[in-house]
């Protein structure tokens, strides 16, 4: 697999802009109406390194990734600061911040997941890069232990239990997480001068798919 399983300085991506896109294909019939579909089933993710960049350390800091990633060609991870944990942004993570799953005494290998919740709608998005040491898993509300009731891979963000727990109990979840991006450019131009003039290079990154 074409990724590097280390993380872009976080204090160069603090600062930089970006969110989520989705991909809406729509027809506008002969009435006035509209169709609309969506080939996709996750959002994508994108953001502009560019403007976390505040020193000529940093863009040294910056080249240097950029060339042991091969530009475009080895993912990595992404700490994205508007969106990186399961509890809310001025909480602490605690192991029932997100239910990931409703057991069904047979099952015992489960995604995280992060829940979306707006009016009457909620969108899952898959967790596959959580950051090792943060994550909390839970039954209900008793707490399990990482090592005695349940491991983690942290390339995936699978958790597999040691037994199946019984029907009907919540499977719940808190943990820190990073997005699994890649360079969306094969260059990178910088200018001394303009940067410490406050022009900042643009470094595209796009999340991608594990």
């Amino acid at each position: 697999m074409s990724f590097h399983d280390v993380r872009f300085p976080a204090s160069l991506s603090f600062g930089s802009i970006g969110g989520p896109e989705r991909r809406t294909d729509v027809v506008t019939l002969t009435n006035g109406f509209e169709e609309r579909n969506s080939p996709w089933a996750h959002s994508r993710r994108r953001f502009d390194a560019g403007l976390g960049l505040r020193s000529l350390e940093d863009i040294e800091t910056l080249i240097a990734f950029f060339e042991a990633r091969s530009g475009q060609m080895y993912g990595f991870r992404w700490k994205d600061w508007s969106d990186y944990k399961s509890s809310s942004a001025g909480k602490d993570i605690t192991f029932h911040d997100q239910q990931i799953a409703m057991c069904d005494g047979v099952t015992r290998e489960f995604q995280l997941m992060k829940t979306y919740r707006s009016g009457g709608h909620r969108y899952q998005r898959p967790i596959t890069k959580p950051v090792v040491g943060t994550v909390k898993l839970g039954l209900d509300q008793e707490e399990m232990q990482e090592g005695v009731d349940f491991t983690l891979d942290i390339n995936s963000g699978l958790v597999t239990l040691g037994l199946a727990p019984e029907q009907g109990r919540a499977l719940v979840a808190g943990y820190e997480f990073d997005v699994p991006v890649r360079f969306d450019t094969d260059r990178i131009q910088t200018s001394v001068a303009s940067f410490q003039a406050g022009e900042a290079p643009t470094v595209p990154v796009v999340e991608i798919r594990v």
